[in-house]
């Protein structure tokens, strides 16, 4: 019995959508848009000869942007991760950008399959939106993800500038330039507001906000604390940099420890469709008896609906806060 090749197609076709999305961003943005980059991008746009103010305002907007076009139908299931993620891309053009992928998937599915065209639009349609989604999210994962990394050695890296005599603007400044991205553009943001008069504290603590973590928050309550009573900012950094390492630490302990949890229910959620498209692969006529029962549809809405419950039941139950 032949074997048809359309879901193949349809994986091959998301994953080239997925190439194109990043292509294209890095085409637009140049390498230094890339995660984890030597020459972190603020350097790199000061030394093509943009002006400090200008760069600024350019990367406030790119980090701002998402969260203030959150009244765009649909697009606020996208704008907080895309901010997170700090994509360049406006709304506008992301919006484009899901119509272009959904053209070229039509194309590609009008070419290597004879499914119907009102099917192949909806798939088209979801694999445009989808692949930006699923592109978006994984920025935002992999740039969060990062940042925790980062946050103990930067602030270890404070420490240091702040006990050799440096104030802290200056030491937020050896930050920007020593460590690679993504923190070292926010870093960077932050030491040019406050050259420009915006209180220290409060930059930190927007960053924190916009990007939740609550390292930064701490980072921000410490050097406001200090602002107002004083102290030894110093010593209490250090503190600080000790107290992320070893909640970053537990994270991952724990994240291991749930692994397992996470990783059953999400093999028991995918199994039964994984079985159903094998059946539908090698069987196609399998369900041909049941297809006309009154109780089909609703049984498979059922099930439907139990597969996720299951997602959230198990994905609550190891969703443990550090």
């Amino acid at each position: 019995m032949p074997i048809s090749a359309e879901p193949i197609i349809y994986g091959m076709i998301f994953i080239a959508v997925l190439a194109l999305v990043e292509g294209i961003y890095l085409v637009a943005f140049g390498k230094s848009i890339s995660l984890n980059n030597r020459v972190n991008r603020r350097l790199e746009m000061l030394e093509k000869g943009g002006r400090r103010e200008q760069v600024l305002e350019q990367l406030r907007k790119e980090m701002q942007q998402h969260m203030k076009s959150r009244s765009i139908p649909l697009y606020s299931l996208l704008a907080e991760r895309a901010q997170k993620g700090a994509i360049a891309f406006s709304p506008r053009q992301l919006i484009m950008i899901m119509i272009g992928l959904g053209i070229v998937s039509f194309v590609g599915l009008t070419v290597g399959t004879e499914t119907e065209t009102p099917i192949r639009v909806a798939i088209s349609a979801f694999i445009g939106v989808g692949a930006v989604y699923f592109w978006v999210n994984s920025k935002a994962k992999k740039r969060i993800g990062l940042i925790e990394e980062q946050l103990a050695d930067a602030v270890e890296l404070m420490v240091r500038s702040l006990r050799v005599g440096h104030p802290f603007v200056s030491a937020i400044q050896i930050v920007a330039k020593e460590v690679p991205d993504p923190l070292a553009t926010e870093m960077g943001i932050i030491a040019d507001e406050a050259s420009y008069g915006r209180d220290i504290a409060e930059a930190i603590n927007e960053m924190a906000e916009r990007l939740d973590m609550q390292d930064l928050r701490f980072l921000a309550v410490a050097v406001g604390i200090q602002q107002q009573s004083g102290g030894n900012l110093a010593e209490i950094l250090d503190g600080l940099a000790k107290v992320i390492r070893a909640r970053f630490r537990l994270f991952r302990r724990v994240k291991a420890i749930t692994a397992e949890a996470q990783w059953s229910g999400k093999f028991l959620s995918a199994f039964p469709l994984v079985c159903l498209a094998v059946i539908q692969v090698t069987s196609p006529n399998y369900y041909d008896d049941v297809l006309d029962h009154p109780y089909f549809i609703p049984a498979c809405f059922f099930v439907g609906i139990m597969l996720t419950l299951n997602l959230i039941v198990m994905r609550q139950l190891t969703n443990i806060k550090v």
